[in-house]
């Protein structure tokens, strides 16, 4: 069923992701070669008729076709493995169809034990799963809680180089004309970036229950907010704990803080 070296295929459009993620499998699997990697679910399955890779590891959301049409067309040729870029409520839908999966930006350690899962298939010489309702079910539970799916990361703009930022380290974003500005926290360093993307558009895609908006231009994380000060006409100022910018609070959004 598989060549003496197993064998993979890497769909993603994020050329960073995808290079990190084909990174991540020579360290953790030095024994796996990645025959093709695919930028679009329509190159994934041009590239697994060319190649016939033992496993694949598919991008849920690729545009044009996405990472679940590839897989129904790959079918019961190969071992799935499934990357998202979003939180808990797309990931049930996989733990509940038993199908393998990774969180982006993709753990070495939860990286370890999808790559033992698939040892142990391949030693077995374990037959493809028959995934073909599991994926429908999936495409449909998707489709249906879409609204409600948080971002995972960012892919930032700070000077000359482009950063992979984790959601949950962003301290707050704030709209700069043409761009949205994101300042974020890593341990004791305190940097910041750009992103193209608007922060009305940015914000839709962010976890509610972590942030908020505090102005029509600002949006701040609240696990990073020190203390907020009323002001007048009722305003307020958000301080942070470990930041010396202040942001401001507008009248239209004080009512998050009625509590204070």
């Amino acid at each position: 069923m598989t060549a003496q070296r197993p064998t993979a295929l890497i769909a993603e459009d994020e050329p960073l992701l995808r290079e990190a993620l084909a990174r991540l499998l020579k360290e953790a699997w030095p024994e796996l070669e990645v025959v093709a990697q695919a930028r679009s679910g329509r190159e994934a399955v041009e590239a697994f008729e060319a190649q016939s890779p033992d496993i694949c590891f598919l991008d849920v959301h690729m545009p044009g076709m996405s990472g679940l049409e590839a897989a129904r067309l790959i079918g019961r040729r190969a071992h799935l493995v499934f990357v998202t870029a979003y939180h808990k409520y797309a990931v049930q839908a996989f733990e509940e169809g038993a199908l393998d999966y990774l969180v982006k930006p993709v753990e070495p350690a939860r990286l370890a034990d999808t790559v033992s899962r698939l040892q142990e298939r391949l030693r077995a010489a374990a037959p493809f799963p028959d995934a073909e309702a599991l994926l429908a079910r999936i495409a449909e539970r998707l489709a249906k809680d879409g609204p409600a799916l948080a971002l995972r990361w960012l892919r930032v703009s700070a000077g000359k180089s482009v950063r992979m930022v984790a959601v949950e380290d962003i301290v707050f974003l704030k709209s700069d004309e043409k761009y949205t500005l994101v300042a974020w926290q890593s341990g004791s360093e305190a940097s910041e970036g750009l992103v193209r993307t608007p922060l009305k558009e940015l914000a839709a895609q962010l976890d509610p229950e972590q942030f908020i908006q505090v102005h029509r231009a600002v949006v701040v994380n609240l696990k990073a907010i020190s203390h907020v000060v009323r002001g007048e006409n009722e305003t307020a100022a958000v301080h942070l704990k470990h930041r010396s910018e202040v942001l401001p609070v507008s009248r239209t959004f004080l009512h998050h803080f009625r509590q204070m």
